[in-house]
């Protein structure tokens, strides 16, 4: 039996032109459509009225009486979401209303981690091509901001916490491209020497980088206390004063959620990932020597009642998700179905969470914290989000999530071990599939 003749697609000739030409000429709507669209964003055209109006920021649990963070220009949403959950209890344990945790300090510890991991990674490579999938995609990702729920947990667990005072913003931590650039050329540079040196000179290339890198940080962000002077005054115009400190004498006294509890749980719909099973992600990780990444994958309607359930009991939840996706920035609002693109194009948009994972249409990109949740009946109606864009959008900088985009576009939240049920604890000892270093589940939440 012969094998099917090739298939291709036709060249577009002067008839097809002239044809899709007269047809769109032809279509009073698309000609009222092109007069919208030339004129005003497809945002504010395909914004759904209705849904605009029926979603507001009201909630039946709310645990926000704060003020929201700002990462400004820069990726770090994973930590300011992690610090933004850390901050709630510690806050409540110094008797005061507002408190931050020095995100410019976790920034650094975790930026000097991940030049090391990557440089181990680079020697553990050195016998590849460059055009070797894992190794480019590790080349190509190697000093952004961005991060995911263990890796966060890692840096804090090595290095600990300082308030904010004791390491404040600079211009290169609040707008990190600049620097973001310089690393990745010096590493990039080292990575070329440890792959043409001998094998017994690539430790000594990377110990080398790793001092070069730390200087550049201290340069860009200020030097890391070892010990700081700790005293303040809380919401009474009580004083106090707990004297010098380390970070970790710091996140061992004012610290109130343990974080080696904590776990990842994800959704994950495709077929190559059943539920009930861990994963983790080749060459993912910041921390060298610690914790692997790990997900423990489960169904949409399990992530939603433990995130929900925290909340109700007074714990903010830390998240993961494709953040531009429907979305209307300036007032705060999420739906799955916010934007008619359907109606715009005159086409069926059919791909599923699954369909947009496999086509590269959608991963995690963004990391914030649940503060609130609307229960009707016993389940989500809509979430309120606590982001790190600053206060000037949506509720003062709080976002009002609808059930229907949590479905869609959540895609992992961190959770306490110790509040799980027993099958998904039990799940949590088997041994993860390892996905492929540029999976889909190893996005880096950066925006």
């Amino acid at each position: 039996m012969s094998a099917n003749p090739p298939v291709h697609a036709k060249p577009l000739a002067a008839s097809d032109l002239e044809r899709l030409r007269k047809e769109f000429d032809a279509d009073p709507t698309a000609k009222l459509l092109q007069n919208a669209l030339t004129t005003a964003e497809l945002k504010d055209v395909a914004l759904d009225h209705d849904i605009v109006v029926s979603t507001d920021t009201s909630m039946s649990n709310r645990l926000d009486d704060w003020k929201v963070t700002n990462q400004k220009q820069s990726g770090r949403c994973w930590l300011f979401a992690g610090l933004n959950l850390l901050r709630v209890g510690t806050a409540e344990k110094l008797g005061v209303k507002d408190f931050e945790f020095s995100q410019n300090h976790a920034m650094f510890f975790d930026k000097i981690e991940r030049a090391n991991y990557f440089l181990q990674a680079v020697i553990d490579l050195a016998d590849r091509p460059t055009d070797d999938r894992t190794l480019a995609t590790l080349l190509d990702d190697c000093m952004s901001d961005g991060g995911q729920w263990n890796m966060f947990a890692a840096v804090i667990a090595k290095h600990g916490l300082v308030p904010k005072s004791a390491m404040p913003e600079t211009i290169s931590s609040s707008g990190t491209r600049q620097m973001n650039a310089s690393l990745r050329t010096i590493l990039h540079t080292a990575a070329r020497d440890i792959r043409v040196a001998a094998a017994d000179e690539r430790s000594g290339i990377a110990d080398a980088t790793v001092a070069t890198v730390w200087r550049a940080l201290c340069l860009h962000l200020g030097t890391p206390p070892e010990r700081f002077f700790w005293q303040w005054s809380d919401s009474d115009k009580n004083f106090h004063r707990d004297g010098w400190l380390t970070p970790q004498e710091f996140a061992g006294s004012y610290l109130t959620l343990d974080l080696a509890d904590y776990v990842c749980l994800v959704h994950d719909p495709r077929s190559s990932s059943p539920v009930g099973r861990t994963y983790t992600v080749e060459m993912l990780g910041n921390v060298l020597g610690g914790p692997p990444v790990t997900y423990l994958n489960v169904e949409i309607d399990q992530m939603k009642k433990i995130a929900a359930d925290l909340i109700v009991d007074g714990t903010p939840v830390w998240f993961g998700c494709d953040v531009g996706q429907q979305m209307d920035r300036e007032r705060g609002i999420w739906d799955a179905k916010l934007h008619d693109l359907p109606s715009i194009y005159d086409t069926e948009l059919t791909l599923d969470k699954a369909g947009r994972l496999e086509y590269h249409q959608t991963l995690m990109t963004h990391a914030m914290l649940f503060t609130g949740v609307d229960i009707v009946d016993g389940a989500p109606r809509k979430w309120r989000v606590e982001n790190s864009w600053g206060d000037e959008n949506a509720d003062q900088g709080f976002y009002t999530m609808n059930d229907s985009w949590f479905d869609e576009y959540v895609f992992e939240i961190a959770a306490p071990k110790s509040l799980l049920p027993d099958d998904l604890v039990a799940a949590l000892d088997t041994e993860p599939t390892v996905l492929p270093a540029w999976d889909p589940m190893g996005a880096l939440a950066n925006r």
